[in-house]
């Protein structure tokens, strides 16, 4: 099969976010990352593995080039420092594990240090959708169907049945293929209808290639292991420990805060007057949509800032229908923004894989993410669940109207 990831640039933008931050703050610590498929009937034939290890052999052979770095460079919030560091960088082979024990057929763990492991997760997961639906399926045929439901999607847009506001790409991790995906940003920037807008993709190398703005800015992973990967803290904390590193190394750039890694009724305990002035917005991603903006409406107007100014993105299980229902509740009343992945870059005739690839361990610790709903988080340890769960309630059945923490 051709190579799948063709540069190290094809990631999503929030691992270069997260990845400065990480070189610059956290860079001792070390992390183990599990690949998990939460679909009940798929199974990984020997020779899907097999090629999956031969396109990860082939992803820990790039090298960021000098035109590669010139772009990241020309990022406003990235770092000569950080360029620097990319530099000397390349993926370690040697810090993957793979076996065949699991009910899909196929384990995958990374272990290493964060710097490294952290830039695996989205090239795993791109190589082991690719090499799937080319190997269990006629390839053309789904594409087949890829590109006609596209063209519904366009006609949508155009006869006034979607109204997106400005929204992204966000597919990367779980696209049918990087041409698929190509195609779908390129067909969706063509259209310039009053109201929808795409105004980015998660995919660096794709932004840079169709000359279109890279987003992204923290994942789950970023709350985890600042919060949960130090003895010291208090995992009920790990909201305040993530964003107090990121306005260390941000300030006000790059500020979309992250809501429900521990909860967002938790989130809001640290998200007071400071860091919900000096982000720009925060993340859905878990949980009822219209439930969720309706609470940072009020939680910002509690704090006497102005929800119409504020960006609420959403980016949860989105599709064309749904993103429309949610852009038409909120938008005379805040900016809403969608992150729409999987519905955009692997829409076929088949279901598209349920894969995921989440940090289990960080210095040795076990950390997990409690979402606002369940079945999103992947702990191998029940009994830390238990004791995360326990931090959280302790918490807020001691700090809920508090005003000394409206810091």
């Amino acid at each position: 099969m051709h190579r799948i990831i063709s540069s190290l640039l094809e990631t999503d933008a929030y691992k270069f976010s997260m990845g400065q931050t990480i070189y610059h703050q956290f860079s001792d610590y070390k992390t183990t990352w599990s690949f998990r498929c939460r679909n009940k009937d798929i199974h990984f034939t020997p020779e899907m593995v097999e090629e999956i290890k031969n396109q990860i052999r082939l992803y820990c052979e790039l090298r960021f080039t000098e035109d590669e770095l010139a772009y990241l460079d020309n990022i406003k919030w990235i770092k000569g420092s950080y360029i620097d560091f990319l530099r000397l960088w390349k993926p370690r082979y040697e810090d993957f594990i793979f076996g065949t024990d699991a009910e899909c057929g196929l384990t995958i763990e990374t272990v290493g240090t964060w710097l490294n492991t952290s830039m695996y997760e989205i090239p795993v997961l791109a190589i082991v959708n690719e090499v799937y639906f080319r190997m269990a399926y006629d390839y053309d045929e789904l594409l087949s169907s890829f590109k006609e439901r596209l063209r519904d999607k366009i006609e949508g847009i155009r006869n006034g049945t979607y109204e997106l506001g400005n929204y992204s790409e966000f597919g990367l991790r779980r696209r049918l293929s990087a041409e698929a995906q190509e195609l779908a940003v390129r067909e969706l920037m063509t259209v310039k209808v009053p109201g929808t807008n795409l105004v980015g993709t998660s995919n660096v190398y794709l932004a840079r290639k169709c000359g279109i703005t890279p987003v992204g800015t923290m994942a789950h992973e970023w709350i985890m292991c600042i919060g949960q990967g130090n003895h010291k803290h208090n995992p009920a904390f790990s909201n305040w420990y993530a964003l107090d590193a990121w306005v260390k190394e941000y300030g006000v750039l790059n500020g979309t805060a992250l809501t429900d890694t521990i909860t967002t009724d938790c989130f809001l305990q640290d998200f007071q007057l400071t860091y919900a002035t000096l982000f720009s917005g925060v993340r859905h991603d878990s949980g009822d949509p219209f439930l969720w903006g309706e609470k940072m409406i009020k939680h910002y107007e509690s704090l006497e800032i102005d929800p119409k100014t504020k960006t609420l993105l959403f980016s949860d299980s989105l599709d064309f229908e749904r993103a429309t229902a949610i852009n038409r509740f909120f938008k005379d009343r805040v900016k809403p923004a969608f992150g729409i992945g999987t519905y955009i870059a692997n829409d076929t005739c088949v279901d598209a894989l349920n894969i995921v690839m989440k940090t289990t361990l960080c210095n040795g610790m076990d950390v997990a993410k409690l979402s606002d709903v369940e079945g999103k988080g992947m702990c191998k340890n029940p009994e830390y669940i238990h004791y995360l769960k326990r931090c959280i309630e302790w918490r807020m059945d001691h700090t809920m109207g508090n005003n000394s923490l409206r810091v």
